[in-house]
């Protein structure tokens, strides 16, 4: 670097550098600060307690059960979402014959773009509302409507998706799932656009199908994007807050019902917080969130890392 650049750069850095340490870095701190202490909230006078809002953590059984569930949705968010959504692009990329015989995508695909991309520009406070319709426990529900139907379900019997322990969890993962695979399908539809098509229809001469396409053309080319998908939708696993507190039945304020089967570490901690006055507590809580979200992002990083191919 010439003489005379350094001061140059130094002075382009030196004003974000400085604003993201007191906006980012510094709130960070203070949380830390504030998780050993038995801080309430609105009084400034608090004493220092050391760890004890941690071990008090590692003994709530509501929290544990929150970071259970995070977990599952942890499991089940990224694999489900990423998968539905590769599985559409190839097929709106490069599963249907054009006229001439070469690779191009389905009927039509221009138009499922748009309708896959739909959920992803309503907010979630509108999917709470729209699947709480859905979700309905009487006849009026969609989804117990059309159950009744067709004789699934007894019409005296209607199904509590949104109250029953058994099915809550799994009825917000669809709404992350419904909301999340049309984005992804875009990023990936992008990505595939770099591949050449010349690969795809070597690979047709050569006879293989769409299967093998996919696997061994698809996403080995894809992995960069997939590796991003994947800690981008852990990053949503580890929140789930405002679905969580908006959708279940009311197990306290935040949600998290019923009896605390759909509680996430988000609601549990903004509870403490702005409810039971244990801000402190609160704080301790998102440090752990902290910590779970960067140790996600690193394994994710260093599991999914592979060669780079080149095309």
């Amino acid at each position: 670097m010439r003489k005379g650049q350094y001061t140059f750069v130094t002075g382009f850095l030196i004003l974000p550098v400085a604003l993201y340490l007191v906006f980012v870095i510094w709130p960070y701190i203070q949380t830390f600060g504030y998780s050993l202490t038995d801080w309430q909230g609105q009084s400034q006078d608090f004493s220092f307690v050391g760890l004890d809002n941690y071990v008090a953590l590692a003994k709530d059984d509501v929290f544990l059960g929150a970071v259970w569930h995070n977990i599952l949705y942890l499991v089940f968010v990224p694999v489900v979402t990423i998968l539905l959504a590769l599985f559409f692009a190839f097929m709106l990329n490069a599963g249907g014959r054009s006229k001439a015989g070469g690779v191009a995508g389905v009927a039509g695909s221009k138009f499922y773009k748009i309708v896959y991309f739909f959920p992803q520009v309503l907010s979630l406070a509108i999917l709470a509302v729209l699947f709480g319709a859905v979700y309905r426990s009487d006849s009026g529900g969609m989804l117990n409507g059309l159950l009744m139907k067709i004789g699934l379900v007894d019409q005296d019997q209607p199904v509590e998706w949104l109250n029953e322990p058994n099915y809550v969890l799994w009825a917000l993962l669809a709404v992350v799932v419904w909301h999340g695979v049309g984005f992804y399908l875009v990023l990936f539809s992008a990505a595939m656009q770099s591949i050449p098509r010349d690969i795809y229809e070597a690979a047709l001469i050569d006879g293989a199908g769409r299967a093998q396409s996919f696997f061994r053309i698809t996403l080995p080319l894809l992995w960069d994007s997939v590796q991003t998908a994947w800690v981008y939708l852990g990053i949503v696993a580890m929140d789930m807050f405002i679905l969580v507190s908006t959708m279940t039945a009311p197990g306290g304020e935040f949600g998290g019902g019923p009896d605390h089967h759909s509680e996430v570490m988000s609601t549990v901690m903004m509870r403490n917080f702005l409810i039971f006055g244990k801000s402190g507590y609160a704080c301790a809580m998102g440090v752990v969130m902290l910590l779970l979200t960067l140790i996600l992002s690193v394994v994710t990083l260093r599991a999914t890392r592979r060669e780079r191919l080149e095309f």
